[in-house]
């Protein structure tokens, strides 16, 4: 989206309150994350009383009417036009930065909310008409200058009970791989030294390219042949899409990370078929055992979701135990949150809050342990990091390979792959020093 801004003049403002136009991509997965969008929204609004809101993302798309209610919300732009987002907002600017040629507007569907005072737009429409994707990098704010994530799949085909994404991003679409090499090898001349590809359900990457059929190994593979990436890190993939091909090239390469992130939700038979997920505990732990074995050292984590309708003491306990004895190094524990429109939302047996909240601090007390076991293994290693942009005036922030936080003393240069010993660790990051091998 910033793309699309810069490519028509405009420059990006170093703070919300400076900015004339201020856009915010939601999060709807979960009750928090509307909370946390109205309150980012009330904060602009407090911050910058003059400046036009534009909501996006996946609240914009589930409840536009509910969004353009909120004051300070100028326009709201769903993920059904989110790729326009910019030709939606340069006409209503009090001085353009470019007169530029835009899209006509005509081709939009603009749903009207009238207020007493002023019409709102809300630019949404149906989803599931979208058959391409259309992506570019993002860069985490907070890593711009090292590891810009590549989109590379949206949308998801499954329709597990409790999530609400399908909804929001559509069916499974793919960017097709010529476009795919051609971004990659462009931030490879620009200077980036990692990449990180992700997608809503990016193991079904290529199964909607019909011109090319495809398969998620492939996009990897030809990856590693066909650009110069020094490291290639790969986001989270469903534990059905862990194929032994994908974990053989992972192991297989130096150039790919040595991180794996695969959903476990439950583990719990009975829930995880209420949940409609297509895996049973025993696949679960099977693929869990198999990346274990064949890369020893990787960071393996996991999404793993408490207080689903029904979870009785026992299938906690089933999930706790598995997590216990899985060489798990990190976990995101959620605790469950009914979504609109979502069969979970209307079942019944819903877990008491206060309930989840314990069975949560369990996991992520148990998550904590194993993350700094983990840690402390590396003591005395020499371990492969990436320098971040951070620098807290002692240490400069970096991230290991095998995705550990790592603090490396004095300033270095960001976007540099270094050699890296770990002389001690602490609760949250290693505290490392550069390594001669």
């Amino acid at each position: 989206m910033e793309r699309q801004f810069r490519e028509r003049g405009l420059l990006r403002a170093d703070r919300a309150s400076d900015a004339e136009v201020v856009v915010l991509n939601t999060c709807t997965v979960t009750a928090s994350a509307d909370r946390d969008a109205r309150a980012a929204i009330r904060r602009v609004r407090r911050e910058n009383p003059g400046c036009q809101i534009v909501v996006t993302g996946c609240y914009a798309q589930r409840a536009p009417e509910e969004v353009a209610a909120l004051p300070g919300v100028s326009r709201v732009v769903g993920n059904s036009h989110k790729h326009q987002l910019a030709e939606i907002v340069l006409p209503s600017l009090r001085s353009p930065a470019s007169a530029g040629a835009f899209v006509p507007l005509s081709s939009l569907s603009i749903r009207q909310r009238p207020t007493t005072t002023d019409q709102r737009p809300i630019y949404v429409s149906d989803i599931f008409a979208h058959s391409e994707l259309l992506a570019a990098p993002v860069f985490d704010a907070a890593n711009e200058r090292t590891r810009p994530n590549l989109k590379v799949q949206d949308g998801c085909d499954n329709r597990c009970s409790f999530c609400v994404i399908p909804s929001v991003r559509g069916q499974s679409r793919s960017l097709p791989l010529g476009r795919i090499l051609g971004e990659v090898n462009t931030l490879v001349a620009a200077g980036y030294r990692e990449v990180v590809i992700s997608g809503i359900n990016l193991g079904r990457w290529g199964r909607d390219l019909s011109a090319e059929p495809a398969r998620f190994e492939d996009l990897v593979r030809a990856v590693l042949e066909e650009t110069a990436l020094e490291k290639l890190r790969i986001s989270s993939v469903e534990p059905m899409d862990w194929s032994d091909e994908l974990i053989r090239l992972m192991a297989g390469s130096s150039r790919i990370a040595q991180h794996t992130h695969v959903p476990m939700q439950s583990g719990s038979d009975r829930i995880l078929r209420m949940m409609h997920r297509k895996y049973r505990p025993w696949h679960y732990r099977e693929k869990i055992e198999k990346i274990r074995a064949a890369m020893p050292l990787a960071a393996i984590g996991a999404d793993v979701m408490v207080g689903f309708p029904g979870e009785a003491d026992a299938d906690f306990d089933e999930t706790r135990r598995m997590v216990e004895e899985l060489p798990f190094t990190y976990l995101h524990v959620f605790t469950y949150s009914p979504r609109p429109g979502t069969p979970a939302a209307t079942m019944g047996n819903q877990v008491p809050a206060n309930l989840a909240r314990e069975r949560s601090q369990v996991l992520r007390d148990l998550a904590g342990e194993k993350k700094l076991a983990f840690m402390k293994s590396f003591v005395g290693r020499t371990l492969e990091a990436i320098t971040l942009s951070g620098f807290d005036g002692t240490h400069t922030e970096c991230l290991t390979d095998n995705y550990l936080k790592l603090k490396l003393a004095d300033k270095h240069e960001s976007n540099r792959w270094l050699h890296v010993r770990a002389v001690m660790s602490d609760t949250d990051a290693l505290l490392g020093e550069v390594s001669a091998a």
